[in-house]
């Protein structure tokens, strides 16, 4: 379940339990919190970029008590860091634009966040809400009236499924952006930070081949990112007329040339 509004994964949530499944796996924050509201007993699954504590999933990332356990590699945590980054690598930018899915429970909490690392910084943060693909489309066509020198990209579900689209419009725009996944980057987009959504796409398939075989879910602790990659495509930073920083360079797990 993944990337549908809150009531209609609700109901899908129901659907399941009449249907007397064994085994739930929930496809980010919004699916995870329909699961849990739908059942109590059966084991789900769940693959989240936000706090699962934070989120009200779990009370405790080691020793969960309910029927939930999964991934968390913790997308929402790194806005303070990602900013910095992007003022780093961008440094006479003052208005940066935070393209944000007001649909996401996760929204708000980054907000917050982003919010108060921009002051820090002394920069100008603008709310750029996108929901749909021509919301997207609108959010870019006014990017010069609204006079934003940079954008990032929060994570979300929908914005996860978009990486091309979004590359495209921030080079036709040029923008220089800030995004959540590599992937955005190894589709033309200038630099991400994050953990590796394809490992931890494995991790959680191996937890639901356990609870298959009857592990129980207070036997498996909510999985963490060990490590975040940093990516950077010196293509792109060209194209944008950006010279990447060497340190920003040499911190990096990958530069795309």
């Amino acid at each position: 379940m993944g990337g549908r509004s809150i009531r209609s994964t609700t109901r899908i949530g129901a659907d399941l339990i009449e249907h007397r499944v064994g085994i739930i796996v929930a496809v980010y924050l919004v699916a995870a919190q329909a699961a849990k509201v739908a059942t109590q007993t059966v084991p789900i699954a769940f693959i989240t970029g936000s706090d699962p504590i934070e989120a009200g999933l779990v009370a405790s990332l080691s020793r969960p008590t309910s029927n939930l356990t999964g991934v968390a590699f913790m997308f929402t945590r790194l806005g303070e860091k990602n900013l910095a980054t992007l003022h780093e690598l961008v440094p006479k930018a003052v208005v940066i634009g935070a393209l944000v899915n007001p649909n996401n429970p996760n929204a708000e909490p980054q907000m917050r966040d982003l919010q108060a690392a921009a002051r820090m910084l002394g920069l100008q943060l603008v709310i750029l809400a996108a929901g749909s693909d021509r919301d997207i489309d609108g959010v870019f066509a006014t990017l010069r009236e609204r006079q934003i020198e940079a954008l990032l990209v929060t994570a979300d579900g929908f914005f996860f499924g978009l990486p091309d689209k979004l590359a495209t419009l921030a080079a036709r725009h040029a923008v220089p952006t800030f995004y959540p996944l590599s992937d955005y980057v190894r589709a033309g987009g200038l630099i991400s930070y994050g953990a590796n959504l394809s490992e931890s796409w494995r991790q959680a398939g191996v937890y639901v081949g356990k609870l298959i075989k009857g592990t129980k879910v207070g036997e498996l602790p909510i999985i963490q990112p060990t490590k975040f990659e940093l990516v950077i495509n010196i293509k792109t930073a060209k194209s944008l007329g950006l010279d990447v920083p060497l340190q920003l360079q040499q911190l990096a797990d990958e530069v795309i040339e």
